[in-house]
């Protein structure tokens, strides 16, 4: 675990070292200088472990997606394969038919809707069904990708990925100070999907995707919790931070809906703009009480 004392260094180097750009997704404007905002989550993957976050149809999708936004989720995210290694690859065509029904109903709503995926097919179709976050799982592709975000004037997530995409990842690299290569990884991305015309960007360290090396669960959660702390770091690219929340099951075991809410706060202290969580109320509760503190 991180030592109180480090925890005590790393704010003590401050938890914001710049101003970020604010943006409106769809009708919704996202004032990150007042207030983190909240991304609700929708799993459609029958082998998302999350069993609260999946939905076996798209009229349970459409329900938990209008739920999500009433307790206070500025965007839902929807996705149609699960990021762990074993869990089954789902192919554009079947993830287009489970999403875009659910997209163009939720949008129609009016509530500004994030698609999970690292294939262009399914980038392509979302976007066109009204999907304004593009919460993007992959490096393959992402001239064209950013193209057409740019073109429908969304928003993309960029996650760090060390590999092809989220199925296809090697090693993570644990040697040292994790924030210099997330810093090398996001200017190379930054560059590319500007040069493309994309002007909403998060950045987000990917600390909720499957590594082989990071299945320790110590390992696992010291580097998450380094990364949290140290994400006001990554700032200075001038992009809000996304993270998305971890679970560690392992030390919350039958209390692991608890786990996202005790992430919420290091991610808090670290200077996270959007969280990304299945606990959209528990969230937001400690979110109001550390900003009430």
């Amino acid at each position: 675990m991180v030592p109180l004392e480090k925890m005590r260094a790393i704010l003590g180097r401050g938890p914001s070292l710049g101003k970020v750009t604010e943006f409106s997704v769809g009708a919704k404007k996202l004032r990150f200088r007042e207030r983190p905002s909240l991304m609700g989550v929708i799993n459609l993957s029958k082998d998302s472990w999350y069993r609260e976050s999946v939905c076996m149809s798209a009229d349970a999708a459409i329900k938990r997606g209008i739920m999500l936004s009433a307790q206070g989720a500025d965007i839902v995210d929807v996705g149609a394969e699960s990021t762990l290694a074993q869990a089954e690859r789902v192919g554009s065509s079947a993830q287009k038919s489970l999403l875009l029904p659910v997209i163009r109903h939720l949008s129609r709503l009016k509530i500004p809707v994030s698609v999970e995926t690292y294939s262009k097919a399914v980038t392509r179709a979302s976007l066109q069904a009204g999907a304004r976050v593009l919460n993007l799982t992959g490096t393959e592709g992402s001239r064209e990708i950013f193209r057409m975000v740019a073109d429908h004037d969304a928003a993309v997530i960029i996650c760090h990925v060390a590999g092809k995409n989220v199925r296809r990842v090697r090693d993570l690299d644990l040697s040292g100070d994790p924030i210099p290569m997330l810093h090398e990884f996001f200017g190379r991305q930054i560059e590319l999907a500007s040069r493309c015309g994309v002007r909403k960007i998060f950045l987000d360290p990917g600390l909720g995707f499957y590594y082989r090396n990071l299945q320790d669960s110590a390992v696992r959660v010291r580097h998450q919790m380094e990364v949290f702390l140290n994400s006001h770091r990554l700032r200075v690219l001038g992009h809000p931070i996304c993270n998305a929340l971890p679970h560690a099951f392992e030390y919350f075991e039958e209390e692991v809906r608890c786990a996202e809410p005790f992430f919420a706060v290091l991610a808090a202290l670290g200077g996270t703009d959007l969280f990304r969580t299945h606990e959209v109320r528990r969230v937001q509760a400690v979110l109001k009480t550390l900003q009430a503190f």
